[in-house]
């Protein structure tokens, strides 16, 4: 699955070149330059942001209140050695690698935790759904897309699931998501000519709520 990852900084300098060194490492980087484009940016799916504008951390609860879930990571220009979440200039570029693996790493120990779809108790760690006794088996790529599905806020567009899932771009003409929607529909839902669990809506997909 492709990392998205916000990367709001005010130093055109250090914001250029930290997302170039970042898409080298394979991650798919929206910068910001200010606030209102970072909220602009926190709009769409992320899965990572980096913080390092003037009031960062204030700018970071809005954006978890907006209803953004994934690990941040505010850049600082003081003495933040000791907090998991804040890394100060200057800092080596492998050492910010090391901090986003870091989060990561407790962000998915934090919550990969079952969680309700619909009548379904959703594991994902054991690519598992639970509802009344009976167990549905998911494909590791059904996981992904309930674990996002889940974790986004509304309907997903078409393109988003397709790059985020399977790294496809927008002009890739293929009906692999709707083969895998199909499949899962049939898997979960009562009657899959009628979807009540994972809805089809404006050109995208959702979970009911």
């Amino acid at each position: 699955m492709t990392i998205r990852i916000l990367l709001a900084e005010s130093d055109d300098v250090l914001r250029a070149g930290l997302a170039e060194q970042l898409q080298r490492e394979g991650y798919d980087v929206v910068t910001a330059g200010n606030g209102d484009d970072a909220r602009q940016a926190a709009r769409e799916p992320l899965n990572f942001a980096i913080i390092g504008l003037e009031g960062g951390e204030q700018l970071a609860a809005g954006l978890r209140e907006q209803g953004l879930g994934c690990p941040v990571l505010l850049l600082t220009d003081g003495d933040a050695a000791a907090a998991q979440d804040r890394l100060a200039r200057p800092f080596r570029f492998s050492t910010l690698l090391a901090r986003l693996h870091a989060l990561n790493t407790h962000h998915d120990a934090a919550n990969d935790t079952a969680v309700r779809i619909g009548p379904y108790t959703f594991h994902p760690s054991a690519k598992l759904l639970q509802a009344d006794g009976r167990k549905v088996r998911l494909t590791e790529k059904e996981t992904n897309i309930l674990k996002f599905l889940h974790a986004s806020s509304g309907t997903v567009p078409r393109d988003i699931l397709l790059h985020e899932v399977w790294g496809y771009g927008p002009a890739v003409a293929t009906h692999t998501l709707e083969t895998h929607i199909y499949r899962l529909r049939k898997k979960i839902e009562q009657d899959p000519a009628r979807a009540q669990i994972l809805l089809t809506e404006g050109g995208g997909y959702r979970l009911s709520a």
